[in-house]
């Protein structure tokens, strides 16, 4: 089914029945690509076209004992994208902890500087990047008057993978360019969180069709209870009493501004449920995504090579789904009527790209509190930003609830580099005694 392209139904359905049934049937389907779920599936049918081949192929050299038994011109690839190296050490802790190291001898003013250059960068990638996804996702295309309509992008998958491609690139020329760890993680490893990003991804655009911007960043904000929950699950990992006090306070802060919304914006209840069991979706593929990445840390790699194998299981995934839906030059064909919009998927992309590299850059100079509180007033202006340019009506008790989120986000830092400093100084402590 997801080889044809939507257009290749109706006229099948007005060649095979009468012309009243048949535009009764065509309209009928042309309802069904606009229903969220049916457009999951196929997405999901589309990506298991190359996940079920993939696992088989991958079955197959295990069973067969291929790392002993193989030669040829393509061992090499299967080692690589099967076996891996399996020597979990590598130089990572030379390539991430030198520039590091760097910082701390540098001079306060020049780590004043470094800090206000990478909060700049984070707050200008990711608050641009929250702009033009709701703008895309929300607004038409082409309306040259104020009666016309004009034509809304409905496809999030292609976003999906003009994001990925991006970042593909640049990751790519960062490990060409600067040296990094010696690889040895199996390259299908990197499927597993590629697709539980992807999805996430796509549930990220896709909600903004259901429901606000600033509902969706406190969602985003509030995703660490299911990340704790994931984390004992998957990694089996222990939790402070803070953790969950604090997760409770997400919860309630979030609870009190979803229910104090107003629905003149999205007035069917079905559509606000829409809205909320996409952004659920969001949250459970996010924080499988990051438990899983935490998992493929083990073998010793950079966070440029994660970033490079995710992305790259990310497009192929993508692309091929496009391709047998025959979306992808449909979106191609929307990209061309409306320059407008090619500048704002480019942009969207660029904007990523670059506020993963931040990422990665202010961890390595300041430590992971640092980052995580300027991501957080960066959520913060994202909210008061979107409700400024798109017109957003927040209540009081809404307002009260975001105030909570915050609130308990900040509290989680605080806690957890009061945690981190109590450690270091037991530590000289214990080698003393």
């Amino acid at each position: 089914m997801p080889s044809f392209s939507w257009r290749v139904w109706p006229a099948l359905v007005s060649l095979l029945l009468p012309s009243t049934v048949a535009a009764e049937e065509s309209s009928l389907l042309e309802g069904w690509h606009d229903v969220w779920l049916f457009r999951f599936l196929v997405n999901m049918l589309g990506y298991s076209t190359i996940i079920i081949p993939g696992y088989l192929l991958i079955s197959y050299f295990k069973r067969t004992n291929y790392l002993e038994t193989g030669s040829g011109i393509c061992y090499p690839v299967i080692r690589t994208c099967v076996f891996g190296n399996e020597a979990k050490t590598g130089l990572l802790d030379d390539v991430s902890a030198a520039p590091r190291n760097e910082g701390d001898s540098g001079s306060s003013v020049r780590q004043a500087i470094k800090l206000i250059f990478c909060a700049a960068g984070l707050q200008a990638s990711y608050l641009t990047w929250g702009v033009l996804q709701e703008r895309v996702m929300t607004r038409s295309y082409g309306a040259t008057t104020p009666e016309d309509q004009g034509e809304k992008f409905k496809d999030s998958q292609f976003l999906v993978f003009m994001n990925r491609i991006l970042a593909l690139t640049v990751s790519g020329l960062w490990c060409i360019l600067f040296k990094q760890p010696r690889h040895g993680a199996p390259m299908y490893k990197y499927s597993f969180a590629s697709l539980s990003n992807i999805l996430s991804s796509w549930c990220q655009y896709e909600a903004l069709k259901y429901i606000s911007f600033p509902t969706q960043v406190l969602a985003k904000a509030s995703k660490v209870i299911p990340v704790m929950l994931m984390g004992k699950i998957v990694s089996r990992k222990s939790y402070e009493y803070w953790e969950y006090f604090t997760a409770v306070l997400i919860s309630v802060g979030v609870s009190m501004f979803l229910l104090s919304s107003t629905t003149s914006k999205h007035p069917s209840t079905v559509t606000t449920f829409s809205g909320i069991v996409i952004l659920v979706g969001y949250i459970v593929f996010d924080s499988f995504t990051s438990n899983w990445q935490d998992n493929l840390f083990k073998y010793k790699m950079s966070s440029v090579q994660m970033m490079f194998g995710v992305n790259l299981f990310s497009c192929l995934f993508t692309v091929g789904s496009l391709l047998e839906q025959g979306a992808f030059f449909d979106s191609l064909a929307f990209m061309t009527r409306h320059s407008e919009f090619a500048f704002h998927a480019v942009l969207l992309s660029v904007c990523s790209a670059c506020g993963q590299l931040f990422i990665f850059y202010t961890i390595n100079q300041f430590g992971a509190a640092v980052f995580t509180i300027i991501m957080t007033l960066r959520q913060a202006i994202a909210i008061l930003l979107s409700c400024f340019l798109y017109g957003h009506a927040v209540t009081i008790v809404g307002g009260f609830g975001v105030a909570v989120v915050f609130l308990a986000l900040f509290l989680r830092v605080y806690a957890r580099s009061r945690m981190k400093s109590g450690r270091r100084s037991a530590q000289p402590i214990a080698q003393k005694v």
